[in-house]
C-alpha cells in the first residue's frame, strides 16, 4: 500500500486477580469496551444505552447493582485513559 508500519515493542501482559463476586462486572465492562463516548478533550464515559441493551441481552437480574459497579470501573478507566492523552 506504499507505507511501512513502525516497529512496536511487544505488548506486556499484566496479570491480576478478579474476585469471583466481581467477575460479572468485569465481563460486562469488557463487552462495553468499544462503547466509550468522547469529545476533543478525551473520554467522558460509557454509552449507557449500549449498557442497557447488553443488560437485556445477557438477562442481568440486578441491573442497578451492576451499573453502579460499572460506574466505579468507568471512573478509574476514564482517569487512566485521559491521563494518557495529556
Amino acid at each position: 500500500m506504499g507505507f511501512e508500519l513502525p516497529d512496536l515493542p511487544p505488548p506486556v501482559a499484566a496479570e491480576f486477580e478478579v474476585h469471583p463476586e466481581n467477575w460479572s462486572t468485569v465481563e460486562m465492562f469488557l463487552r462495553l469496551q468499544t462503547q466509550w463516548r468522547s469529545t476533543m478533550n478525551g473520554v467522558i464515559g460509557l454509552d449507557y444505552s449500549a449498557a442497557q441493551w447488553l443488560f437485556r441481552l445477557y438477562e442481568v437480574q440486578d441491573q442497578r447493582a451492576l451499573l453502579e459497579d460499572l460506574q466505579t470501573m468507568e471512573v478509574a478507566a476514564m482517569q487512566a485513559i485521559n491521563k494518557q492523552g495529556s
